[in-house]
């Protein structure tokens, strides 16, 4: 256990690779998913989540190693990718 130089304990926080992917449905989007896969990388083509389908999408961005506090949106609301095809 890690304490401050206060008494506290200090929060250890999580870090996570997060994949931006384009999908193709419906006209083009792109949404983050966090990524499971260590050698995932731009441009391979992976199956994601999708409402209630699991689709194709193309990886576009991948941000490694990223403290689940300074990446932009929670990662409560973020799926992981299902499979790198």
């Amino acid at each position: 256990m890690i304490h401050s130089l206060s008494g506290g304990e200090l929060n250890i926080h999580n870090k996570y690779d997060y994949a931006k992917v384009q999908i193709k449905e419906e006209g083009v989007k792109e949404l983050w998913f966090i990524s499971p896969f260590p050698e995932l990388l731009a441009g391979d083509r992976v199956l994601v989540p999708y409402g209630e389908d699991v689709i194709e999408a193309e990886v576009i961005r991948i941000d490694r190693s990223v403290d689940e506090y300074s990446f932009p949106l929670p990662v409560k609301r973020l799926k992981k990718i299902i499979k790198i095809l």
